[in-house]
Order: structure tokens, then C-alpha cells, then sequence
């Protein structure tokens, strides 16, 4: 499992993913979730990555090998619609040869998610949430976030805080503490996490971070958020039913 989350806000992109990849408790290993095709002043595309590793790492390696050869790629496609499409086709071609390969007995989940954002030059910043089936969705201003893998235990600190308007800034600090929600309470997501920002219509190169787990901010605002939790839950007053019902 994985958690992956992207974020498309008025100041520009955020992208993370954590790097943890569990096939049972003796089969734990890091691998990267985050991959970037990028020429700085014509486009950036950044993919985040969940599900089956086997179908992700296909996936990743069959669109890196065509953009060395003629045809439509994700480095001379015309929008950022082009490529969440071009995605999606190659998760249902992977999906398709493995699966025509596997016994149906088996239950193996081939599936794979993916986010699909960025920017080409000619068109707005964008960002697309491509589902296991090839279909997708964009972003919007009242939708400004997707996330994939893990979600559940690091959405309601996003719900309650990000907006459009967040600055980036405290999108980062907001998604670190929903990072550290998601680690805290599923084992099969864990550090390194990737960090990657790029400012609306700048046309230069992303910006990305590693956190580990000897990163010291992050080892610090955890630690503050859960004593702020602890301190927030201390001062919540009790019902006036609470005697009779406790």
C-alpha cells in the first residue's frame, strides 16, 4: 500500500508520495511513487503512482521508452488532458498483458492509480486523478486536491484546512501532518516521503525535497501536532448528560 497526494491551488502545484511498498510483513521495501517528465519553459508532467508495483513500474518504464521514439509521448503531447489520457491507455495495456498471462484463481489485483498533473506551455497548470479502469477526472477550484493508496487517515486534516487559496506554503505544512496521520495509524506506508512544488506559470524547474526520517522540521511539527491535539482535546467541556450516561 501507499499514500499519494497532489494538490492544485492558486499559487501553483504540490505534489507527495510516500516510498513504502508492502507485500506482506516480510516483503517491505522502498521504492519511489513520484515520477517526473520535465524540459524546463515547455512543460512539466509529474505522476504519483499506487496499487499492484509490478503494473506501476510497467507502467512508468513503457512511458519513459517512448519518448525516445517517434509517435505521441508524454514529452511533445499538446495538454495535460493528452496525457492523463495517454495514461490511462497504458494502465489498460498493462493491466490487459498481465492479466491474460495470470490464473483467475488467483485473485491478484493488477490494478494501478495514478495522479497526472502539471503544466505545457499554451495552457493552464493542471491536474487529473486517473483511475485503475483508464477513465479520469480533473482537479477544480472546488475540488483542489486528489489523493490515492491510503487516503483515509490523512484526508480530514486536508478536508479541513486546504482550499484554492491556500498559499503553498501551508499546503506543504498540511500535507506533512496528513503524511504523518497516514504513518501513525497504517503500517504499510512509511518514509522516505517525496515532496515536490512548482509555482503556477513559472516555467522553470520544479522543486522537490526528500523528508527521512532524520529530517528535523518534520520530526518537530509531528511532534507539536499531536501536542496541540492532546492540548485541543483538553479543553473540550463535558455534557450536561455525562453523569447519568458515563
Amino acid at each position: 500500500m501507499t499514500y499519494c497526494v497532489a494538490m492544485a491551488l492558486k499559487e501553483g502545484l504540490l505534489f507527495a508520495s510516500d516510498s513504502r511498498t508492502n507485500a506482506g510483513v516480510d516483503h517491505i521495501a522502498t521504492f519511489r511513487k513520484m515520477h517526473v517528465f520535465e524540459s524546463p519553459g515547455d512543460r512539466l508532467i509529474v505522476l504519483l503512482s499506487a496499487g499492484n508495483l509490478a503494473t506501476t513500474q510497467s507502467v512508468i518504464s513503457l512511458l519513459r521508452a517512448r519518448t525516445l521514439h517517434d509517435g505521441l509521448h508524454l514529452m511533445n503531447l499538446g495538454s495535460l488532458y493528452d496525457a492523463a489520457a495517454l495514461v490511462g491507455d497504458t494502465v489498460k495495456e498493462v493491466v490487459s498483458r498481465d492479466s491474460n498471462y495470470a490464473n483467475s484463481n488467483q485473485g491478484i489485483d493488477f490494478g494501478g492509480s495514478f495522479i497526472v498533473g502539471g503544466q505545457i506551455a499554451g495552457e493552464d497548470a493542471r491536474l487529473f486523478n486517473v483511475y485503475p479502469q483508464g477513465n479520469f477526472i480533473e482537479a477544480s477550484e472546488d475540488t483542489p486536491y486528489f489523493q490515492i493508496g491510503e487516503a483515509k487517515y490523512g484526508k480530514p486534516i486536508i478536508d479541513r484546512v486546504v482550499e484554492y487559496d491556500t498559499p503553498l506554503k501551508e499546503a506543504v505544512k498540511c500535507t506533512l501532518i496528513s503524511f504523518d496521520s497516514t504513518i501513525r495509524s497504517n503500517l504499510s506506508c512509511g518514509l522516505p516521503i517525496d515532496l515536490l512544488t512548482y509555482r503556477r506559470d513559472s516555467h522553470t524547474p520544479s522543486l522537490s525535497y526528500r523528508v527521512t526520517e532524520q529530517d528535523s522540521y518534520f520530526a518537530g511539527i509531528r511532534e507539536a501536532w499531536s501536542t496541540g491535539l492532546r492540548q485541543a482535546f483538553a479543553t473540550l467541556p463535558d455534557a450536561d448528560w455525562f453523569d447519568s450516561a458515563c
